[in-house]
């Protein structure tokens, strides 16, 4: 059960705007929970960065990692859509932009301050609330202790 979007009927796929089932794409998956606004230099200086990260996670191993992004809604959309998070050919997940449960999003990981990415298990638990710094100083290596921590079957290497 995805209960860190909670029972949500659907979720949008940022780039082709279709819904989804957030059960069956974030199954076996760690989460990155990304709080941004596009007024917010600092988060125009990681999102590049996070971009990069996904997409080498997605598409530079063989099979994909079990990772995906999730924007609130207020994360991308004071922007207009394609503005701020491009994700390469991959797409960030998004709850739609009237969805209340962004608010208990924020209550519930905390968010007093962006950028913050929040990197947690399939069941909403926290693996770590510094993804940013990490990723900021480690790159990719982060990922591995992500994994440690999640109890995510996984067949990655990296």
């Amino acid at each position: 059960t995805c209960d860190m979007i909670g029972s949500r009927d659907s979720v949008t796929r940022h780039r082709a705007g279709q819904a989804v089932d957030p059960e069956e794409v974030l199954q076996n998956k760690i989460v990155g929970l990304y709080f941004s606004a596009g007024w917010c230099s600092p988060c125009r200086d990681f999102t590049p960065l996070l971009c990069d990260f996904y997409t080498e996670l997605l598409e530079g191993a063989q099979p994909p990692a079990p990772f995906e992004i999730v924007l609130p809604a207020q994360s991308w959309l004071a922007l207009g859509p394609g503005a701020h998070f491009k994700m390469g050919k991959a797409s960030a997940m998004a709850l739609p932009f009237h969805d209340p449960y962004k608010h208990d999003l924020k209550k519930k990981y905390n968010i007093t301050a962006i950028p913050k990415l929040v990197i947690v298990k399939q069941t909403g638990e926290v693996i770590t609330d510094k993804g940013r710094k990490q990723i900021r100083e480690r790159g990719l290596t982060c990922f591995r202790n992500w994994l440690e921590g999640a109890d995510v079957f996984q067949n990655f290497s990296n």
